[in-house]
């Protein structure tokens, strides 16, 4: 009988042009870092696409749908590539990626692309949402379960499931980079802590929303 491979799950935070990723395997009790990585997910050779609704604000509206459409069409190849040599990766050292935990912003719905272009708060949002929205079509097409969780709710969530007392389930994670050393940030902790989650079966879930750049 073939032995199946041992299961590893991929979590990520996001930033504008780049995300955190960290994979984790192992019992979920006790899971450890198996790969840290930073992923490219804007194309520098399109001018504007890491705060692409910041250069998107000034151009004509048509203009600005055109620009949003050729970023997100970049941003998904580049999601899909970084996402699928990640597995590619732990597949040659002997785990099986099966899921995906990304953290996610306030969740507040946006308005039409209009309305978004015309305030600068909206764009800040929507640029968030953006690069995620791109990453969870990305973990999809790669085939992996999908786990998303608000940000602000990522620890209490976590130390309600694992039953873990707030200050431990944060040295906890702190912990998990020591074998890494540096860089082992806030991107990388949320990362981890949601890529945890994932890895033990647990989240809210996600649900699907239009690409921001219709009308």
């Amino acid at each position: 009988m073939t032995r199946s491979m041992p299961l590893a799950a991929l979590g990520c935070r996001s930033h504008s042009g780049w995300a955190a990723l960290v994979a984790l395997a192992g019992p979920p009790g006790s899971p450890e870092v198996i790969d840290r990585r930073r992923i490219q997910i804007c194309d520098t050779r399109i001018r504007g696409s890491k705060q692409p609704f910041h250069a998107a604000e000034p151009m004509q509206f048509s203009d600005a749908q055109a620009f949003l459409e050729r970023c997100a069409h970049s941003t998904s190849r580049l999601a899909i590539e970084a996402l699928r040599a990640a597995v590619d990766d732990l597949r040659a050292r002997g785990y099986k990626a099966a899921s995906f935990g990304i953290t996610l912003g306030s969740g507040r719905p946006l308005p039409a692309l209009k309305a978004i272009l015309a305030s600068h708060a909206l764009i800040h949002t929507a640029e968030g949402e953006f690069y995620r929205d791109e990453l969870k079509k990305a973990a999809t097409q790669c085939g992996l379960d999908l786990m998303a969780i608000k940000e602000r709710e990522l620890y209490e969530h976590a130390s309600a499931h694992f039953r873990m007392p707030l200050g431990q389930l944060e040295r906890r994670v702190a912990d998990l980079g020591k074998p890494l050393g540096p860089p082992w940030s806030q991107d990388q902790k949320c990362a981890a802590l949601v890529a945890w989650l994932a890895l033990s079966g647990s989240g809210p879930g996600t649900s699907s929303r239009s690409p921001l750049y219709k009308s």
